[in-house]
């Protein structure tokens, strides 16, 4: 609660209080004077909180409604719960707090968030949180990903394991831990996120061991991998180390424009003195390329069509899987690593890849085009 931000995100194990924190939340002197919105994924869940806090609260319940589960206090504030099994539930009121209960298991909990329940905080500014134990690459997922990423200063989020409730038997978790598949143990105690067997990256969390440079190692070889955007989406430049096959670091922007994004990447090649920048050459990117060629940087070009970016990707993923790769720990990046996707299949048979929606793929990109290069630099090497 010290750390929270306006939207907060919580990962956290089974029985480690997620609710009983929920319930804290609408207790607060603040939160007692005005409207909070109490949201569960179906109706069973919602009932058994309902009936919880309406004990609980009774005290200063003023006027209760079984019927419309709401509950107005002699504050002046108003608890209204509703079940996520409609997914336009909250429509139309409007909220200083929300509670999303349970998160992931809200199978429209990232469309919900967006059409129905973001919408209510509007007129007082209001604040959300949602707690939820985890349950593979989904909704809620996707939301714990804005509090690891920086340009969603409005964000933050937590994973912490079922050990963090000091009321919890220790031995009964050891002997969950015993008795539990890994897997499962680390979803239901751990809080973690399974990495997707069907997503394109595997063993990303494996590599993801480099250490960062914030410029050059003398002696050693650098290739920057370009992916251009102008306005929605970031640019992002990826350094890449030969000698250690690692991603070492990145620069990732948007709402720039394309003078200054080439002054960054100048500053940047200062730092490092690649031996190469690869940058995707379509759109806007090849008069990008010849200016800075022009003046002297070592650009070569990434033409990205179906064809070259599926050759890229595959060989950037049987990186991951071998192992022949390691990048730098930064979430953002993980992050799109392990939500990238087949989107589908395309009329040619070749895979159509990308982020699932809501969420981006640039740094993946980036990644790939320089690896591109650093493939087949290393093998000179």
């Amino acid at each position: 609660m010290d750390e929270a931000r306006r939207f907060n995100v919580l990962s956290i194990g089974r029985r480690a209080g997620k609710t009983e924190l929920g319930m804290i939340l609408c207790a607060r002197p603040e939160t007692l004077r005005h409207p909070v919105g109490w949201f569960a994924p179906n109706y069973k869940d919602m009932i058994e909180v309902w009936r919880s806090i309406s004990q609980r609260f009774a005290p200063i319940v003023a006027r209760q409604s079984g019927s419309e589960r709401r509950l107005e206090f002699v504050t002046g504030g108003v608890l209204e719960f509703w079940s996520l099994d409609n997914p336009q539930a909250g429509r139309g009121r409007k909220y200083k707090q929300v509670i999303v209960d349970e998160a992931a298991f809200v199978p429209t909990l990232y469309d919900s968030w967006s059409y129905a329940i973001r919408p209510t905080l509007a007129d007082m500014e209001g604040s959300a949180w949602f707690l939820s134990t985890p349950k593979g690459r989904n909704g809620f997922w996707k939301l714990w990903q804005y509090g690891n990423d920086e340009h969603e200063p409005d964000w933050a989020s937590w994973q912490m394991p079922s050990e963090v409730n000091p009321l919890i038997p220790r031995t009964e978790l050891e002997a969950m831990r015993r008795q539990l598949p890994e897997r499962v143990a680390a979803q239901e105690l751990d809080a973690m996120f399974l990495e997707d067997a069907g997503g394109v990256f595997r063993n990303v969390m494996a590599c993801a061991t480099a250490e960062a440079h914030g410029q050059a190692i003398p002696g050693h070889e650098y290739i920057f991998g370009v992916d251009w955007a102008m306005s929605k989406d970031f640019t992002v430049f990826t350094v890449f180390d030969v000698a250690e096959r690692a991603l070492v670091w990145v620069d990732r922007f948007n709402q720039i424009d394309y003078p200054m994004q080439a002054a960054r990447l100048k500053a940047l090649a200062q730092r490092f003195k690649p031996s190469q920048i690869v940058a995707e050459s379509n759109a806007m990117g090849l008069p990008i390329i010849q200016q800075l060629a022009n003046d002297g940087l070592p650009m070569a070009t990434f033409n990205t069509t179906s064809g070259t970016k599926d050759a890229a990707i595959r060989d950037l993923a049987l990186a991951f899987e071998k192992g022949d790769i390691r990048i730098i720990p930064d979430p953002a990046l993980i992050n799109e690593l392990q939500s990238y996707e087949v989107l589908r299949v395309g009329q040619n048979g070749v895979p159509v890849y990308g982020a699932p929606e809501g969420m981006h793929d640039d740094m993946v990109m980036s990644a790939a085009i320089g690896w591109t290069r650093l493939a087949s630099a290393w093998l000179a090497w």
